[in-house]
């Protein structure tokens, strides 16, 4: 049976980080956002070093006026008690800086990690469908909760421990140096130790950290997954299966933290024995050398804040390293390919000059039409609604061809349908009329344009859709409904409810309109969420209406009270319908069968009866769509 390392390893692959120095170079370039306070950060650290040196340093002088001979008591007391008025001044200068520089280092971490957020969130806005489709939402979740909480502790303490740190331990050096040059030749043979010593360590945890983090989001994602699926983990009974593979998932996170923490902590405490055995080494060394008391006070001193130092270097170096393990992974996130877009066809506002020419205007017409620069000048053309496909191909992956030689039209205003069995490919012709993903062969065009030549946003902000799985957002009914056209009144979108029939119901919520709407719209049936999402397509009155199985979720008796507000929806517009129940196709201008990606049999309803083919067997009931 293979150990929780092999598991791990056969489950991530080698997740050590490609390159840290690059991404920690990266991740300083930031400090851009606020650069003035670092400058004055760093001044107050040196402050802080500083001070916390020439204290230890004022050790010497005060053990050597406890031993100076030739004045009086009260002069040698005068001497020991301003020694020390000064060693305390000087510590709390020390704290005064130290305070500071923690406040300013804190709102610099703040700054970045907000534009880090914003840069990810952005990012994510132009990401092509493709890139969700391969990535669980609690994977996603990870990179700003997880990664980024490694980061903001790096920012706002390892970094500046880091520098206090190596900033203190060349001073250290320097006063050990001026103290005694024989003595820090022991100190150097310590660091060399050291060095060695974390060298090996430090490789070991990056690795592990990037393991740790890679763990910890396939298990937040798990959670997430399993928490909007729990109605159908109960209804199934896989509690029990359910708690096996988190108990898996959480071992595998388990050993890989583990690790990671092994070789955190074992640095502490090799640095504290190493510690105490050059410190006796010195001790003995001192003595046996009849050294001057004081030096050999203050330098056993530095000895300790010596160790002290590295130390902290290796254990923020540790926290850095996890820290940068999410950082590679957000920047990865950030650098991921955007979705592309070509396109040059913007949809303008248009009204009609007195010779029928097409005008560009501000004004809200309820007319559009499509703006072409050429290098012979600008052209308008008419939005109709006008979709055509001329023998597409496409495949989500290689080798697995999910259309073959699509060849169909919709003329301005028709209603075309598409049955068929699941798998067949009626939601992918919907995916590449609004350019979800593109074709790899043959054209579409749109009112005569290849729609690849239309900019995405423009070409989708003349789609509407209703698909089969409704997504709520967080807000009123009045909010969701808008989602369809932002600026649309409120008087637009009581207007659409009623064209969805929803506005009966939605009246009889507890604040109407203004009722708030939590967990996707949990509080209301599947028929509602389906209704409300009608209505947010109705708002947006598009020239074309992609309905995927709009009305699958909604009971019979639902469907008949909206079937009237859905013929007035469709009236005067291109419409492309995907829908099981072959009741609400019957009056469609052209109906396409699909089966493994081809269109077997088009035609009318009575057209395709008289085929007594595929439909006819689905019509009648011979067959069922699966």
């Amino acid at each position: 049976m293979r150990g929780p390392q092999g598991a791990i390893a056969a489950k991530m692959g080698d997740q050590k980080s490609k390159n840290p120095l690059k991404t920690f170079i990266r991740l300083l370039s930031y400090y851009k956002e606020c650069r003035w306070q670092l400058i004055i950060a760093l001044i107050f650290i040196l402050i802080y070093s500083a001070g916390v040196l020439a204290a230890s340093f004022l050790l010497k002088p005060l053990v050597e006026v406890l031993k100076q001979t030739g004045i009086t008591p009260d002069e040698k007391y005068a001497k020991y008690i301003a020694l020390l008025i000064a060693m305390a001044a000087i510590y709390a200068l020390s704290f005064v800086a130290n305070y500071t520089l923690n406040r300013l280092m804190l709102g610099c971490s703040v700054k970045i990690l907000c534009k880090l957020r914003i840069e990810m969130f952005n990012h994510m806005q132009s990401l092509p469908l493709s890139y969700f489709d391969k990535h669980p939402h609690g994977e996603l979740m990870s990179y700003y909760t997880n990664d980024i909480d490694a980061i903001r502790e790096m920012l706002h303490r390892s970094i500046t421990q880091l520098i206090i740190s190596v900033v203190s331990f060349v001073g250290i050096i320097i006063f050990m140096l001026v103290l005694s040059p024989s003595l820090f030749l022991i100190v150097l043979v310590m660091g060399v130790a050291v060095y060695f010593i974390a060298k090996i360590i430090g490789i070991r945890s990056s690795k592990n950290y990037a393991l740790q983090q890679k763990a910890l989001s396939k298990v937040n994602g798990y959670i997430e997954e399993m928490m909007a699926g729990q109605n159908i983990v109960k209804a199934f009974n896989h509690e029990e299966q359910v708690r096996e593979k988190f108990d898996e998932m959480n071992e595998d996170l388990q050993t890989a933290a583990t690790r990671a923490n092994i070789y955190t902590n074992v640095m502490g405490p090799i640095m504290n024995n190493l510690s105490h055995i050059f410190y006796a080494i010195t001790t003995t060394v001192g003595v046996i050398a009849a050294m001057n008391g004081a030096v050999l006070i203050a330098f056993l001193q530095y000895i300790r804040q010596f160790a002290e130092r590295i130390s902290q270097i290796s254990e923020q170096y540790n926290f850095i390293l996890m820290a940068l393990a999410g950082a590679e992974r957000v920047f990865e996130l950030i650098d991921e390919a955007p979705e592309v877009d070509d396109g040059t066809v913007t949809l303008v506002r248009a009204k009609y000059a007195a010779d029928g020419s097409i005008l560009e205007t501000e004004e809200n017409t309820e007319k559009w039409a499509w703006k072409n620069v050429t290098p012979l000048g600008v052209e308008y053309i008419p939005l109709k609604g006008d979709v055509r496909f001329f023998n597409v191909n496409f495949s989500y992956v290689p080798d697995k061809q999910v259309l073959n030689d699509i060849s169909l039209y919709a003329k301005e205003g028709q209603k075309i349908a598409f049955v068929g069995s699941t798998g067949a490919g009626k939601t992918t012709i919907t995916n590449l009329i609004n350019r979800f993903y593109d074709v790899e062969e043959g054209v579409i065009t749109y009112d005569g344009i290849d729609i690849k030549k239309i900019k995405k946003s423009d070409l989708r902000r003349s789609l509407g859709m209703v698909l089969q799985e409704t997504h709520l957002f967080s807000g009123t009914v009045m909010d969701n409904i808008r989602y369809g056209r932002l600026d649309a009144t409120d008087e637009e979108c009581v207007a659409a409810a009623k064209i969805a029939n929803a506005d009966y119901f939605i009246s009889h919520l507890p604040e109407g309109y203004n009722t708030q709407l939590i967990a996707d719209g949990s509080n209301l049936s599947q028929g509602q969420r389906q209704l409300i999402s009608i209505a947010r397509a109705a708002v947006s009155d598009p020239p074309v209406l992609i309905l995927d199985e709009a009305t699958s979720s909604i009971d019979t008796r639902t469907e008949k009270l909206i079937e009237k507000g859905m013929d007035g929806l469709m009236e005067g517009r291109t419409v492309f319908v995907i829908a099981h129940r072959l009741s609400t196709v019957r009056n469609s201008n052209a109906i396409m069968v699909l089966e493994g990606g081809r269109i077997i049999e088009r035609g009318d309803h009575e057209d395709l009866l008289r085929q007594k083919g595929k439909y006819y067997s689905l019509y009648t009931g011979m067959t069922e769509l699966t």
